[in-house]
């Protein structure tokens, strides 16, 4: 019997646009393997701050990467990122984090360190049983995994947004971040080109979570 083929998922889009509630619900249904890639750049911001490196002095960013050592824990269905065999905790959530952590991802050193890395979840994800991966994040679609089997792009109004972080007890600067993400010149936020752009402003989780799941359930019929 020919292995059923491994469905790569990429779900990609702003701060507070649904990213994470519909990647961790569609990872539940389908037994997809969940990667928030964002967690990932907010553990290296984390790392740096600590070490006190600042996301302007590059030539410490650069020796800071080449001392890292980046592994992977199973959670759940959650990867989880460790560097130097520890993931990181509630910290990486803290206002000096949201704070600063575009700024370290505007780094193009740093995306690429981390590039071969994300790409070899799915590997993890096979050996681990998972029909598939879901990755949620700000290029998946674009840089990472631009041959997806799903490409979709969530977006709403940066109002709605922010009225979501606040109701999750978040600071967040949401259209700084915006600003950072959409102009740095390394894999910048952009609905990848064949994507699907959902719009959550006005329509439930529930409602976003359905669509998405008809595309991945067809990828996962029977031929």
């Amino acid at each position: 019997m020919a292995t059923p083929p491994f469905l790569i998922v990429a779900i990609d889009g702003g701060a507070a646009s649904g990213k994470s509630s519909s990647s961790r619900t569609l990872s539940e249904r389908f037994h997809l393997l969940h990667v928030d890639t964002g967690s990932f750049y907010r553990a290296i911001t984390a790392e740096m701050l600590r070490r006190g490196v600042g996301a302007g002095d590059l030539p410490a960013v650069r020796q800071t990467l080449a001392e890292l050592r980046f592994g992977t824990r199973l959670t759940g269905r959650s990867a989880e990122m460790e560097i130097d065999g520890r993931v990181a905790g509630d910290e990486i959530r803290s206002r000096e984090v949201n704070d600063h952590v575009s700024h370290y991802a505007a780094i193009p050193d740093l995306r690429a360190a981390l590039v071969s890395y994300q790409r070899g979840l799915a590997d993890f994800g096979r050996a681990h049983g998972f029909r598939g991966l879901v990755m949620e994040g700000r290029d998946i679609g674009s840089a990472i995994f631009p041959d997806a089997d799903c490409r979709f792009f969530l977006h709403a109004e940066a109002g709605e947004r922010e009225r979501r972080r606040a109701g999750q007890g978040l600071h967040d600067q949401i259209r700084e971040r915006d600003r950072i993400d959409s102009s740095r010149k390394t894999s910048p936020l952009t609905c990848p080109s064949g994507a699907v752009s959902i719009d959550t402003t006005h329509v439930s989780l529930d409602q976003v979570v359905e669509q998405m799941a008809a595309a991945v359930a067809a990828q996962l019929a029977p031929a």
